[in-house]
């Protein structure tokens, strides 16, 4: 009878170790399972731009896993379209679930740039054409606020203790979740002509 008992237990943990290993729920996969999905990249919907290493793995598989089916619109939309010839303005993927905003500029000296935050949407940033520093670091870096958080722009100004610098250019892409303070325009050697879109994800 023990036997029997010890038997159907350790076929339970088993099982229960499988189930598990087979959750589509990422906060509890291990980092290694992670890594392995990300760099498999079905989650890119054949979007073949570069995932900067920046991006925080974890975070993302959650986001993806929560909110499916806007990720996989949002990458599609990026696949799918002539980022080049967008007109610049703000373009609807899926209402205020999903949306795109295409903009031109001059990059910025780094004294005239400030870092950011947000709280209702996740960031996609892309450089389409040109090159730019983005500076990165945590919400636990912040020094001033600058600009108190504004609930209608879904943006904080700040400044920051550390951060480095991140090149952007049209070979890769970041996303930046709320813990992600960032200062993207910035000039990488000479200010310079940059062409980018931000498509805005919703975080819930």
């Amino acid at each position: 009878m023990k036997k029997q008992i010890l038997k159907i237990m350790v076929i339970a943990s088993f099982l229960n170790l499988m189930g598990c290993n087979n959750s589509t729920d990422p906060s509890s996969w291990s980092s290694k399972k992670i890594d392995s999905w990300f760099e498999k990249g079905e989650w890119l919907n054949g979007w073949t731009v570069t995932p900067d290493p920046s991006i925080n793995r974890k975070e993302f598989a959650v986001s993806y896993f929560k909110n499916k089916e806007r990720w996989d619109k949002a990458l599609t939309f990026l696949k799918s379209t002539d980022l080049s010839g967008l007109e610049v303005k703000r373009h609807d993927i899926d209402g205020d679930n999903i949306y795109a905003t295409v903009s031109d500029y001059i990059t910025k000296n780094e004294e005239n740039a400030l870092f950011e935050a947000h709280q209702k949407y996740i960031d996609v940033q892309y450089v389409i054409k040109g090159v730019e520093t983005i500076g990165l670091t945590s919400l636990s870096a912040k020094k001033d606020v600058t600009t108190p958080y504004d609930a209608n722009r879904d943006v904080e100004l700040m400044t920051v203790s550390n951060a480095k610098d991140l090149k952007a250019t049209p070979d890769r892409f970041f996303i930046f979740f709320s813990n992600d303070v960032h200062r993207p325009g910035m000039k990488a050697d000479t200010n310079s002509e940059v062409r980018k879109i931000v498509v805005k994800v919703k975080a819930n």
